[in-house]
């Protein structure tokens, strides 16, 4: 699955926020540590103040502030402001009743494999990407391959 830039960047946007929701970080800082355009992601962020899941604040000290809810949000919640994850088949029309069967059936393919990709990301909440992403850290600044144990040291 390829998402728009937009998504990619409303993504680390919002997660990076909802890290520390007491926390405001300018759109500078958010560019700066994902490497990518203050321009684009102002944009972006614009878009997610107007949702509601980000709100602006002005001023000195201002920037943006995660305004949902971590545990509640998840991933299609955010892609599905900047787009609608539904596959395009540009698919010539074929001849004959077999080939209108054949095309029938790769839409029907495609159409189950965009409910499904849907399905996955609406069960992916903020909360548990956030805490997926540190659990990696933490096993690669420990050097341990295998997450550790409930109760163990």
């Amino acid at each position: 699955m390829k998402l728009h830039k937009a998504s990619l960047f409303a993504l680390y946007a919002v997660l990076e926020l909802a890290g520390d929701p007491e926390r405001q970080l300018s759109a500078t800082d958010i560019a700066d540590k994902y490497a990518i355009s203050t321009h684009h992601l102002a944009k972006v962020l614009r878009t997610l103040v107007r949702s509601g899941l980000v709100q602006a604040v002005r001023g000195a000290g201002g920037g943006y502030r995660f305004t949902g809810v971590p545990n509640r949000t998840t991933l299609l919640d955010v892609i599905e402001l900047f787009e609608t994850l539904e596959s395009e088949l540009d698919i010539p029309s074929p001849r004959g009743r077999a080939g209108e069967a054949v095309v029938e059936e790769l839409q029907s393919i495609t159409r189950e494999i965009d409910d499904l990709t849907k399905a996955v990301l609406d069960t992916i909440t903020l909360e548990t990407a956030l805490n997926s992403a540190r659990m990696r850290v933490e096993r690669e600044e420990s050097g341990s391959v295998f997450p550790a144990e409930p109760g163990g040291s």
